[in-house]
């Protein structure tokens, strides 16, 4: 990705998921925002953003953030939202095993009081510990938790899969997490 494609996903990040006020947009109940309007107020910070530069940021970013509803008039985050969204998703059966990447730092909150969504509207959770893995490495050297999902779905806690693969559920209480497998 060139690094001003870069720059335009990570302010459509900021837009469709924290502040879509900065550019004059409002965000649907389910996070949607027409494409038309998006392209228009997004233009006094980059003029350069038409339809078909949007529709590459959308096919091309490596975490796949953005989707398109079918017919390409609207656009949304997938997941990691800090303004109130209703995304919509159904509940689904995880994995047995799902991963979280973080750092040392927080391991001591983390085994207290679990995984936290924070300011966002879910957990995000790995299928893969690669992933989980770069998640953490963002902000330094990574700790992979492993997260008994199976045991969290059985016991009645719900879990989400994003249009990107992501996982997501309220919280993990630290019963359920491990540092290693």
């Amino acid at each position: 990705m060139k690094n001003n494609d870069k720059r335009i996903g990570k302010f459509l990040s900021l837009i469709l998921r924290h502040q879509p006020e900065k550019i004059g947009i409002q965000l649907d109940k389910n996070g949607w925002v027409e494409v038309s309007s998006l392209l228009e107020k997004i233009k006094v910070y980059y003029p350069q953003l038409d339809q078909e530069l949007l529709e590459h940021l959308v096919k091309t970013n490596d975490k796949q953030r953005y989707a398109f509803n079918d017919d390409k008039t609207k656009i949304r985050a997938n997941q990691g939202h800090s303004v109130s969204v209703a995304l919509a998703y159904e509940a689904e059966k995880p994995p047995e095993v799902l991963y979280h990447g973080t750092i040392a730092a927080f391991m001591k909150s983390i085994c207290k009081e679990g995984l936290l969504k924070m300011n966002r509207h879910h957990v995000h959770l790995s299928q893969d510990i690669e992933t989980a893995t770069k998640v953490g490495a963002r902000r330094g050297k990574p700790v992979i938790l492993f997260i008994q999902s199976g045991k969290m779905y059985r016991e009645g806690i719900s879990f989400f899969k994003s249009k990107n693969g992501v996982w997501l559920t309220e919280s993990v209480p630290s019963r359920y997490i491990n540092v290693t497998e």
